[in-house]
């Protein structure tokens, strides 16, 4: 039978799988958009074409889902630093490269958006202890493995120095993808298109020459 002209469409039946995720993916733009309180339970039920209770089924409540769309864009941004630092050494072009993969999953994804909403409104932060640490113990790896490879001496930097570099990338990139286009400008790059990832390019390189001069 024809549906009658101007009638809702129905609604697609789904796995209970394919729900969460559609709840999780709308949920997640309205946070990167508006903050925690742009998340609310009706809108984001109307956003994915279910009922309210069909929410409150998967997650429990607003709170819940909350945590869950912060814990899935958290496992999002480590999954892909992870991922790139064991397949890569420390080299221009390498670490260029990984910052240009963190820089396209914050940015594009807006997660760095997210955690910017999260502090100003006060809300709990993600726990991400385990995977940054995870992060700067394969930094430190990486970073002792290009220096026995190069013949440097046997003195190796400290843990501290590799946290503090991961840490000083880390607080770049997650800036940069949110207000660094206002400070370029501010700063006499005008609206350079490019500025962005030659930015990127130069960091790379200060993170390279500071990793192996120690």
């Amino acid at each position: 039978m024809t549906p009658r002209k101007g009638a809702a469409p129905p609604r697609k039946r789904r796995t209970a799988e394919e729900a969460r995720t559609a709840i999780l993916d709308a949920a997640e733009r309205r946070l990167v958009e508006s903050g925690v309180s742009g998340i609310r339970l009706q809108e984001v039920a109307a956003d994915v074409g279910v009922s309210h209770p069909t929410i409150l089924h998967h997650f429990g409540n607003r709170e819940a889902l909350v945590q869950a769309v912060v814990a899935r864009c958290q496992h999002a941004i480590y999954a892909a630093i992870i991922d790139a630092l064991r397949a890569t050494a420390i080299a221009d072009d390498a670490v260029e490269q990984l910052l240009e993969r963190v820089f396209e999953v914050i940015e594009r994804g807006g997660h760095a958006r997210m955690l910017f909403w999260l502090a100003l409104e006060g809300a709990e932060l993600p726990d991400g202890r385990d995977s940054l640490r995870t992060v700067a113990e394969l930094a430190h790896d990486v970073r002792l493995e290009r220096r026995a490879s190069m013949g440097m001496g046997s003195a190796a930097p400290s843990v501290e120095d590799t946290r503090f570099a991961v840490m000083l990338a880390t607080l770049a990139m997650t800036a940069e993808s949110v207000i660094g286009r206002h400070f370029f400008e501010n700063i006499g790059f005008g609206a350079d298109d490019t500025v962005q990832r030659r930015f990127r390019a130069w960091l790379a390189r200060l993170l390279v020459q500071h990793l192996e001069s120690l």
